[in-house]
């Protein structure tokens, strides 16, 4: 017969697997988890503890408890960070930003940067395959960054890349492309990104603004963390 620290640990396992499945989610704090799982405080620790000896949790004091192991490299509040976001804050933080730095770039941009974007462009538009899209896509967003010429925006689109890279992004990325399908992806990616370009070469920021911003509302929307906006 399985003791009560088996069992809560057995139960902690199905919640983290409902819950929290990929690398970076967070679990619910351990007032609710302790609920959720039906033991004491005391039992619920010590099923987290032998969680992450296992390396399934870690957890840091005062932030909260995590899926797989403790992140090595980063300074720990900025790994923290990138671990708490989901894919709808990433796009709404993409959201807010980007169209504002496609202005920039709109007004400093020189002939060789439009020439790197245009082949940015094209690249998009020939991945033939998921890595390949996310690769191209990314490497255009981060060129638009480049070209506004400042260096903490370039830090930013960085650290918007670095929260691309998580388990829980990518899985929502595959879902979104098998769903719309590698040809209308492509293709669509491409007329938007294009028309960015067009507007950052013309040196019309309104434009360059309104276009990132239309890329991005199309990108949240099938991804299905953004609704459309309903007709009138």
């Amino acid at each position: 017969m399985r003791t009560d620290k088996d069992a809560a640990q057995a139960r902690l396992w199905q919640i983290l697997e409902d819950r929290a499945p990929a690398s970076g989610d967070r679990l619910p704090p351990e007032r609710v988890l302790k609920d959720l799982v039906g033991c004491s405080r005391e039992t619920l620790r010590g099923a987290l503890a032998a969680l992450e000896a296992r390396g399934e949790v870690w957890r840091h004091v005062g932030q909260g408890t995590f899926r797989g192991r403790a992140p090595l490299g980063r300074p720990v509040k900025d790994t923290l960070l990138l671990e708490a976001t989901t894919p709808g804050d990433l796009m709404d933080a993409r959201r807010l930003l980007e169209p504002q730095v496609a202005t920039a770039a709109a007004m400093r941009r020189a002939p060789e940067d439009i020439a790197l974007l245009r082949l940015r462009v094209t690249n998009g538009r020939a991945a033939r395959d998921r890595a390949e899209c996310e690769r191209a896509d990314d490497a255009f967003h981060q060129s638009i960054a480049q070209v506004a010429r400042n260096p903490l925006v370039i830090a930013l689109l960085r650290h918007f890349s670095s929260a691309r890279c998580r388990v829980v992004w990518q899985r929502e990325w595959d879902r979104t492309y098998r769903r719309v399908g590698v040809e209308e992806f492509t293709r669509v990616h491409g007329d938007h990104h294009e028309q960015v370009v067009d507007a950052i070469a013309d040196g019309d920021g309104a434009a360059a603004h309104h276009a990132m911003a239309h890329h991005l509302e199309a990108v949240s929307i099938d991804m299905g963390v953004l609704s459309p906006m309903p007709s009138r």
